[in-house]
């Protein structure tokens, strides 16, 4: 394969954001392409084989962008680039960044990250309900989250609902002290962390003394009609097929809900139906509910948790065969035991 060199000039001021600590951007990108990157005063020069050297130069080129934006560049965003780039989906990153949802109480932007994500918030502007399915670290909540606390900013909503269902994560907590805003708010803690990072805890606090932002667990939804409000129902595989018909059924006019739930996390009694599963099949094909399904490749954490989401997903899938191959074989030899 025929050998070549590129030069991507990348400015003083971006280089370390690109680079990443002690150059680990630019060796990911090596060892993926199997190039070699020098750097010389700012000319970034890339030589291998010339497809690689081309995929290379496009995706620091991106980086290089992405840093000039004022984006923070994570080994999420190198493994996503290349990723991309392999699939020749040329600067997807760089139209995904031009979403911006809001910022931080920090100045941080919020915005989504991979195609998915993407797809995603797309979908809550468009739909009047959206399910967020996929698994942990895709941004499900914190991304709905962002939509609500803008929405609510711009007064296109009156109020902010945020609810789930209280289910010990597979472990018998017993009786805890307090009062029932304090039995619950364990089981809330993501929601407000959300909310804390993205509106400030002191209005947070402001707007739920005024009732304009509740944090409920989903029990309290019964006998409700939310208008003009931005809902969402978090962990929701978890629910019963009752609950979630409970819950979509509060709808009134003016309001917008987003479902997130991951259906490979669910805490129910071994046997039990999952109400996110079955809203998947019955209301799926309705104008105006959205099912956004988001996969490993969307894990905006850790990278390490992407190969464990990813690992999984490998085992469970090879379960689910081995058991699918058994019943199989068990169904052929009752026929044939049948048959003599």
């Amino acid at each position: 394969m025929e050998e070549v060199s590129e030069v991507v000039r990348v400015p003083a001021a971006d280089q370390q954001n690109v680079f990443g600590q002690f150059d680990s951007h630019i060796k990911k990108l090596e060892r993926q392409f199997k190039v070699s990157i020098i750097d010389r005063n700012g000319e970034v020069r890339i030589s291998g084989a010339a497809p690689y050297v081309k995929m290379t130069k496009a995706v620091l080129t991106e980086l290089a962008e992405l840093s000039k934006r004022g984006n923070i560049i994570q080994e999420q965003n190198v493994d996503y680039a290349i990723t991309m780039r392999m699939e020749e989906n040329n600067e997807v990153l760089l139209e995904i960044d031009q979403d911006l949802i809001c910022h931080t109480i920090t100045g941080k932007p919020v915005k989504p990250k991979t195609l998915g994500q993407k797809q995603y918030v797309d979908a809550i502007r468009n739909n009047m309900i959206v399910f967020g399915l996929g698994p942990a670290g895709t941004g499900k909540t914190y991304l709905a989250m962002a939509m609500a606390i803008t929405a609510f900013k711009s007064q296109e909503v009156e109020r902010i609902i945020l609810t789930r269902p209280a289910i010990e994560a597979g472990e018998k907590l017993g009786f805890l002290p307090g009062d029932l805003q304090s039995k619950v708010d364990p089981y809330l803690r993501p929601l407000y962390d959300a909310l804390y990072q993205i509106m400030g805890a002191e209005s947070f606090t402001r707007n739920m003394e005024k009732g304009l932002i509740e944090v409920a667990p989903l029990a309290y939804m019964r006998g409700r009609t939310l208008d003009n409000a931005y809902i969402i129902l978090d962990e929701a595989q978890n629910t019963t097929p009752a609950q979630m018909k409970m819950f979509l059924t509060r709808i009134g006019f003016g309001s917008k809900v987003i479902v997130t739930g991951d259906s490979s996390q669910k805490d129910l009694a071994p046997g039990s139906q999952s109400g996110l599963d079955i809203a998947a099949r019955v209301l799926h094909g309705i104008e105006g509910i959205a099912f956004c399904k988001m996969s490993s490749r969307d894990v905006v954490r850790h990278p390490l948790v992407q190969k464990i989401v990813k690992a999984y997903e490998n085992y469970e899938s090879k379960e689910n065969s081995s058991v699918k191959r058994k019943s199989r074989n068990t169904a052929y030899g009752k026929n044939n035991g049948n048959r003599q």
